[in-house]
């Protein structure tokens, strides 16, 4: 059970927990928000899915229905377990299935953020006493966050995995080919490629002031929409970078993105653990991610590099650092080694039987 079904690492996560779960497991994807018109409309990854996908449409703030159809919905169906991502469904999702008798309730927290908020500490613990799941963390970071703020809860680790059979490493002319930039993304230009929601705690602005540091050559391409758009765009402008930035939008074929890549990058002011650093290294791209959350976990050590948040000067130097090294090992067997989602899946099987 997920908030909504919008493009991202929690609902990209979910699709990917319910596509490589064991034979004969009867998985379906429920979102507290948005319907399956709006949603498939807005990400075309749904219709890939086989897992059945429900909507209960949710509006703002609380609703008293979505806890009665949820606890209707789940009597009908029985299922042996019922698994929540973040704390929207908690609230929701946790406590009907408690009061529907679900034999096995499981929680991740993707960050612990909102847990700075001592109204939302108090309100998560109580739901927390009220539905007793076995609560995951997908980082160790997260998990040392939770435990400091709600003492006292065993918290297991779970890190978040990617499929490493289907991102894999291709050739990188065609790919770059096949981004649609044309002739304003000369074939030998370094590129640096960003995958993110465009909203400012992602960062972008720092990389635009990075890049103006950088040689005149090298390009950046951004995968991902937002509302901070028109505000990228006219930084790129006034930094004199419009030639050198490409923004894509949303992207469908994400391979074929990382594959076009010399060097990812994930400037973000604050993270849970995104899955896009192992997306790229497992296609044999190297990265620079900002050091916050649990993207240090995502890291491959011996290719990668780490830079605070919000400091476009370190971030240059990183990414100077980070082209100039050429092919500096392999950051897929990284991946291979700590972040294949079939550990991931096998981990969350064994608490869910």
């Amino acid at each position: 059970m997920v908030q909504h079904l919008r493009p991202g690492g929690i609902e990209t996560l979910v699709l990917e927990l319910a596509r490589l779960a064991p034979a004969g497991q009867d998985t379906r994807i429920l979102s507290l928000e948005g319907s399956a018109a709006v949603s498939r409309a807005a990400w075309p990854r749904l219709a890939e899915t086989a897992a059945p996908l429900e909507f209960f449409a949710k509006g703002p703030g609380w609703r008293v229905g979505v806890w009665w159809a949820l606890w209707r919905y789940l009597r009908r169906v029985r299922p042996h377990a019922v698994h929540t991502h973040h704390v929207g469904p908690l609230i929701y999702g946790g406590l009907a299935a408690r009061l529907a008798g679900v034999p096995r309730i499981v929680h991740t927290e993707h960050d612990a953020w909102h847990l700075r908020d001592p109204r939302r500490r108090r309100l998560q613990r109580l739901i927390l006493t009220l539905v007793r799941p076995r609560l995951v963390a997908d980082s160790a970071q997260v998990a040392v966050a939770v435990r400091g703020h709600l003492p006292g809860w065993p918290v297991q680790v779970i890190r978040n995995g990617i499929d490493t059979t289907r991102f894999t490493p291709g050739d990188r002319a065609a790919a770059r080919a096949a981004l649609g930039c044309g002739s304003a993304l000369p074939p030998a230009a370094p590129l640096i490629g960003c995958a993110a929601r465009l909203h400012p705690v992602k960062g972008h602005r720092f990389l635009l002031e990075a890049l103006a540091r950088l040689p005149p050559g090298v390009a950046l391409v951004l995968a991902g929409g937002g509302e901070e758009e028109a505000a990228l765009r006219a930084q790129a402008q006034g930094l004199g970078l419009a030639a050198r930035v490409h923004f894509l939008g949303r992207v469908d074929d994400m391979i074929g993105f990382y594959r076009a890549l010399d060097l990812f990058c994930l400037p973000s002011l604050a993270e849970g653990m995104p899955l896009s650093p192992l997306e790229a290294q497992s296609c044999g791209v190297p990265v620079v991610v900002t050091e916050v959350g649990g993207a240090p976990e995502t890291v491959c050590p011996r290719t990668g590099r780490l830079v605070p948040p919000a400091d476009a000067a370190a971030l240059a130097a990183a990414l100077a650092g980070q082209l100039g090294q050429g092919g500096r090992g392999d950051p897929r067997r990284f991946v291979l080694e700590h972040g294949d989602a079939r550990a991931m899946v096998d981990a969350y099987t064994a608490l869910y039987e």
